[in-house]
């Protein structure tokens, strides 16, 4: 395909990125979607869009990413990781899978 056909389909996805997901310093989408479910729905319907721990957050725009507003420590996103998956079993009975890999023990059950 030419060179500006390949330009505009990336500047469409760029733009749509842009509507769809958070900017700055985000950790990026942290849970695989469940079947049947989209984990940002879930995580939005258990009430956590903009909940904080520390210097990290759940976007108010795309609550399955993760903002970091500074320094956030390792712990600071266990801590919210926990939350977030806590809150939608409990609530949904649904057990989400991370979409990112950790290094090291964490522990969510808690």
């Amino acid at each position: 395909e030419p060179v500006e056909v390949l330009m505009a389909r990336a500047d469409g996805f760029t733009a749509h990125r842009k509507q769809t997901q958070p900017g700055g310093a985000t950790i990026g989408s942290m849970f695989k979607n469940p079947e049947n479910y989209y984990a940002g729905y879930l995580i939005e319907a258990a009430g956590l869009k903009g909940y904080r721990v520390g210097n990290v957050h759940i976007s108010e725009k795309h609550a399955n990413f993760f903002v970091n507003d500074g320094e956030a420590s390792a712990e600071e996103i266990r801590a919210l990781l926990a939350e977030a998956w806590n809150s939608v079993r409990e609530q949904f009975g649904v057990e989400m899978d991370l979409e990112v890999e950790l290094v090291g023990e964490w522990d969510f059950d808690n």
